[in-house]
């Protein structure tokens, strides 16, 4: 199932009137989403997402509509607009370019918005970082990294794309050394870091 066959069912139908003329309008004018991207929020909602995909598990109203904004850009506009949409954005706007790269033609165009994520406190955009586009276009040492970030920023190591293809000895060894130290300071570990070190799959958070 697609994202605009998901994001329909979430959808009033005023708010299917609006974005499917906004597909229409950028499909037209690229330069339009600059200003229906941030409506979105305010057009289509900005609950949770009701889907059962497994990829779009914690996603929003308004991500999955401006993902579908996304979409209609030509791929001769895609690199620069979602570019200065991410660079502009309000944090919900940079978590939806986010989240969207993987739907887009974009090549690793997206990267340099990855690795910005990455370099932030804020969660909601390091865990979108690490989804799908993030997890197929950074590199082994930056994947490591931002795993590790995820551990102590206590993002769910669960909602990270691709951590069973790229958990490598390496992350394991990261892991491990964190999970070491935590429990030397008497400080419990977060019971996910078991996903990647088995021996410590049994504690609790």
């Amino acid at each position: 199932m697609t994202v605009r066959e998901v994001v329909r069912g979430n959808l009033s139908e005023s708010a299917e009137a609006w974005l499917s003329a906004a597909e229409d309008t950028v499909a037209a004018d690229p330069a339009e989403i600059r200003s229906l991207f941030p409506a979105a929020g305010r057009k289509c909602g900005r609950g949770p997402l009701e889907s059962d995909v497994d990829v779009l598990r914690g996603w929003t109203v308004d991500d999955a509509a401006r993902v579908v904004l996304l979409t209609k850009l030509p791929k001769d506009a895609v690199t620069a607009e979602v570019t200065d949409l991410y660079r502009y954005g309000d944090a919900a706007e940079k978590r939806a370019v986010l989240r969207g790269l993987a739907e887009l033609s974009i090549g690793d165009g997206g990267l340099p918005l990855i690795q910005d994520a990455l370099r932030t406190n804020d969660t909601r955009l390091v865990a979108a970082a690490l989804g799908p586009y993030g997890s197929a276009h950074l590199d082994a040492p930056a994947y490591r990294q931002g795993v590790l970030k995820c551990v102590f920023m206590g993002i769910p190591l669960a909602g990270i794309s691709g951590l069973a293809e790229r958990a490598d000895p390496e992350l394991t060894r990261m892991l491990r050394a964190f999970a070491e130290e935590r429990l030397a300071a008497g400080r419990a570990v977060p019971a996910d870091v078991g996903l990647v070190v088995p021996e410590y799959s049994d504690l609790e958070a």
